[in-house]
């Protein structure tokens, strides 16, 4: 319902706009254009505060600027195009680049997987590792796209996968246990496994029955803080509480040791390991140049948002982009900030990274 009002009022509030434009004198064109973009602009954005919470305002703002803004700067730049022809050429150009920056947002970056691959070497170690992170799936839908990244995780042979929760986001019940049925299915046919396992922890977007996803699978499921010993490593799995909290303690090991959270807040408390990863933040899902992500609902400085950081302890921290995005209420969008399938070179000191790995 909130979307429908939403664009009712303002498809009215744009035709205002168009007509006005249409009935100006040439001298006071330019002033009553920028006057009816601030009036579209300020109109969407009250409306969308007042009409929906957090990710409802930003899916209706998505409708202001890629659907209705775009409609008043082409149709300010037709009615333009014979009384003031370099306002209207920019109006259309400016149509143009934000008509670009939407096809980017919705179209193209959603699904253009950018496989990353991280190194790190540790006298720990005895024998070259090689680990999987895969986060955010959060998905409605287990189509080709999500298929793709689970075939593409196989082919590089990971000596251990890590996921970082949310799986399936979806508010029906059936729909989600249909979903569920196919993952799991999809999961066996393509014998989903790794020598040292499979770990997963649950996320922030995922129903308290998410390790029903994996039923009568060889996962390793983690709903409650574990430590398991596997090979030369040591693997901390959080419960997703305590991956959000900030004064977390983790003790040390003398192998070498992997925390695994769904959110990258435990790294701000104690926690004595050698590598830290997470998800969560989805890199901020929309990032700007030189300003970083937008939103990130996370405590952790914007800058660990996404990527390798060193942290003061010594430690190394891996936030991944996540595979999928935000979804139900929210926008389905990412900008600047493509999906991510991550890979984690683990190397005794001394030892070269091996080429492409």
């Amino acid at each position: 319902m909130a979307t429908t009002i939403y664009n009712v009022a303002m498809f009215l509030v744009g035709c205002h706009a168009l007509w006005s434009i249409s009935r100006v004198e040439s001298k006071e064109v330019f002033r009553k254009f920028r006057m009816n973009l601030y009036q579209v602009a300020l109109t969407g954005s009250l409306l969308a505060f007042v009409l929906a919470g957090t990710f409802g305002r930003l899916r209706l703002l998505a409708y202001g600027i890629f659907l209705h803004g775009i409609l008043v700067l082409v149709g300010s730049g037709l009615l333009l195009w014979q009384r003031h022809r370099r306002l209207a050429a920019i109006s259309l150009l400016a149509a143009l680049g934000i008509g670009t920056v939407g096809a980017d947002a919705f179209l193209i970056e959603p699904h253009w997987l950018e496989i990353r691959r991280f190194h790190l070497s540790s006298t720990k170690l005895q024998a070259p590792l090689k680990v999987a992170l895969l986060a955010d799936f959060q998905t409605d839908e287990i189509g080709e796209y999500e298929l793709r990244v689970l075939r593409r995780t196989l082919q590089e042979k990971p000596d251990l996968i890590l996921f970082a929760g949310d799986y399936i986001q979806e508010a029906n019940p059936e729909r989600y246990r249909a979903l569920g049925q196919q993952l799991r299915q999809s999961l066996a046919d393509m014998g989903f496994s790794a020598p040292l396992g499979v770990i997963a922890v649950g996320g922030n977007a995922d129903s308290r029955h998410w390790p029903s996803l994996f039923e009568g699978l060889s996962f390793t499921l983690v709903e409650e803080t574990t430590s398991l010993d596997l090979s030369q490593l040591r693997v901390t799995a959080l419960s997703m509480t305590d991956s959000f909290q900030t004064s977390l303690k983790v003790p040390a090991n003398e192998a070498f040791h992997i925390v695994l959270g769904h959110a990258p807040d435990f790294a701000l408390g104690q926690v004595d390991a050698d590598l830290l990863v997470a998800g969560h933040i989805h890199g901020g899902q929309v990032r700007l140049p030189w300003i970083g992500p937008l939103i990130t609902f996370s405590q952790v400085p914007r800058s660990w948002s996404s990527g390798l950081t060193h942290l003061d302890s010594g430690a190394a921290l891996v936030v991944s982009r996540g595979i999928g995005m935000e979804r139900l209420e929210a926008p389905r969008l990412r900008f600047l900030c493509r999906p991510e399938l991550v890979f984690i070179d683990l190397l005794p000191t001394g030892e070269p990274a091996s080429p492409g790995g």
